[in-house]
């Protein structure tokens, strides 16, 4: 048992090593804003600054996509409650028509005179 403690511990620190060295790799193509003032080249500056704006771009082009994806399905949610709300009104209309059938036919036997 002493003996596979000492490698496990080995094997997982190479594994360890490898997942860090895997992710710090991948860090570095993340895309973002970066300070071109520091470029000294105005070549190397005018592509920071449009890597910059292509950056905006896409950031600006993603969060409007969303927004009007969200506001679309708000849109559509009010809609079916309208749908609803439209069948409620109808099913509660003609329940009160009914009512008010009842209630004139049970005015009528009322006012009728009784024949005994």
């Amino acid at each position: 048992m002493l003996g596979r403690s000492p490698m496990r511990v080995v094997i997982a620190f190479a594994i360890l090593v490898l997942v860090a060295a895997g992710n710090s790799a991948l860090a570095q193509d993340v895309p973002g804003i970066e300070n071109c003032m520091a470029e000294k080249q105005i070549e190397r500056r005018t592509g920071c600054l449009q890597s910059n704006i292509n950056f905006l771009k896409t950031q600006i082009t993603t969060e409007v996509g969303k927004a009007k994806a969200e506001a679309q399905a708000k849109l559509d949610d009010a809609g079916k409650q309208i749908e609803e709300l439209k069948l409620l009104v109808a099913s509660l209309q003609a329940q009160l028509k009914q009512v008010q059938a009842d209630l004139t036919d049970a005015k009528a036997k009322a006012s009728k005179p009784s024949s005994k």
